[in-house]
């Protein structure tokens, strides 16, 4: 299963979704650090969800990073995260 499948499916099992869109933009970044032939290194995650209601913009990173979990972070090397309620 590719890395933005995991992610898509990670984000789904934790956060009720409105909108979700994850886009790979590992070949915007070739030649530069953290580049991986093939991509999926560099990710953009925009994420509209209720759970983030009353929660502060860091919050939402968090929550978002626990549900992706330390092992499929790691892989990534790039990870912009746009996260907002509906």
């Amino acid at each position: 299963m590719s890395r933005r499948m995991r992610i898509e499916e990670k984000l789904a099992q934790t956060f009720t979704i409105e909108r979700l869109e994850v886009i790979d933009e590992s070949e915007s970044h070739r030649g530069h650090a953290g580049f991986q032939e093939g991509g999926e290194s560099h990710f953009r995650v925009r994420l509209v969800s209720s759970n983030f209601e009353g929660q502060s913009r860091i919050a939402r990173h968090r929550a978002v990073h626990a549900a992706l979990g330390k092992d499929l972070l790691g892989e990534i090397h790039a990870l912009a995260l746009e996260l907002s309620t509906p």
